[in-house]
């Protein structure tokens, strides 16, 4: 437990992590009230402008608003809503595999990890056809709003991507209300709570919140998780002799390599850790990545890849409360279902060629993943 100088404070252990991460304290940075360099550094780099729909999304809300903007969108989340799709989800991944197989040598980033959730969420949303490249880059740019930025061009690209995309969200909202059908977009358009709507603000942010969180996260699971298998060829061999590992594989892979590598709460009430108090209205660093390697929790063999760790579905990566993933489920099925068919398909997978990486410090994953199939 770290008191930062620039402002913030940092948990890393697991048991801390997990038990602030299960408290009643806040995701909304109105109720913090310090001021240390960090946040004048932030308000150096972006000024007074902020992201259009910041504080909108159900990711930055606390009950009841949260559990208001949830409850509309969470049926479609449920695991036998989620277990319905798995025949498309096969369908797609033998797709791109059919053509990983046609190439032989690939990056499995664009070929893969990328394609399959970013098909997967806009089937489910039911959006329009659209650029995706366009769409893939700009939010790529907005989830560099989760790091550290203090520089005013990295700002000001962010803020353009972010209004680009709210516009881009606004258009397939209008769409959708002219052609409505059996999707996620039409339920949230005409969703009602003890009659209340989603105003068209919150409907803008909810949409790219389950789009960008619908992929962004999913792309880093797979692709780490292929890289930590070719990484430990024994591993691999074990998945390849028990198919049957595959989704408890894919917890390790959760656990070893967090797709999401922080998160964070804001103090509402001074709060104890490690023998300290930290004052209310703190920001609060917590670190998945560190707590899914505490080996005061795991183990000697934290620091080790094994697609037979008995307990590694209890990694933090999907965060836990209120704030727990509501795509948990959805992304699970989508990585189990991608690595029972590439094992199974590719006998002779391997890395062919320098890993790069997205530049990333939270959403930390490849960016390029060259593999050979044959």
């Amino acid at each position: 437990m770290h008191e930062n100088p620039f402002g913030f404070w940092l948990l890393t252990r697991y048991e801390d992590v997990s038990s602030l991460l299960r408290s009643g304290h806040s995701v909304e940075e109105r109720h913090v009230v310090s001021e240390g360099v960090f946040e004048q550094i932030r308000q150096d780099t972006f000024g007074g402008e902020t992201q259009r729909m910041t504080g909108l999304s159900m990711l930055d809300r606390d009950p009841p608003d949260h559990t208001r903007l949830r409850r509309l969108v969470s049926k479609a989340f449920t695991p036998r809503a989620v277990q319905a799709l798995r025949p498309r989800i096969v369908e797609l991944t033998n797709g791109l595999l059919d053509d990983i197989e046609r190439a032989g040598q690939v990056d499995l980033v664009s070929s893969l990890a990328f394609p399959l959730p970013f098909a997967v969420i806009a089937e489910m949303l039911g959006t329009p056809p659209a650029d995706h490249e366009r769409l893939r880059k700009l939010t790529g740019i907005v989830v560099r709003s989760l790091e550290p930025v203090a520089d005013p061009d990295t700002a000001k690209a962010i803020m353009d991507a972010d209004h680009e995309l709210s516009e881009m969200a606004r258009e397939m909202i209008a769409w959708k209300r002219a052609n409505p059908a059996d999707d996620l977009l039409t339920a949230l358009i005409q969703a009602e709570d003890d009659g209340d709507v989603l105003d068209d603000d919150e409907l803008v942010a909810q949409t790219l919140l389950l789009y960008i969180a619908g992929h962004e996260t999913t792309v880093n699971l797979i692709a780490g998780g292929a890289l930590h298998l070719l990484r430990n060829p024994d591993q691999l061999a074990l998945l390849r002799e028990d198919p049957g590992l595959v989704e408890n594989a894919v917890e390790e892979m959760l656990r070893y390599d967090s797709p999401v590598q922080q998160s964070r709460r804001i103090t509402l009430e001074p709060t104890e850790v490690g023998g300290v108090e930290i004052p209310a209205g703190q920001f609060v660093l917590v670190s998945l990545a560190s707590a899914n390697r505490d080996e005061g929790f795991w183990g000697d063999d934290a620091d080790r890849f094994q697609v037979r760790r008995a307990n590694a579905r209890q990694h933090l990566s999907f965060g836990a409360g209120h704030h727990h993933c509501l795509g948990a489920s959805l992304a699970r099925l989508e990585a189990a279902v991608a690595f029972d068919l590439l094992v199974a398909r590719f006998p002779g997978l391997k890395l062919d060629g320098d890993v790069e990486w997205n530049g990333r410090i939270n959403l930390r994953g490849p960016g390029r993943l060259p593999v050979a199939v044959r």
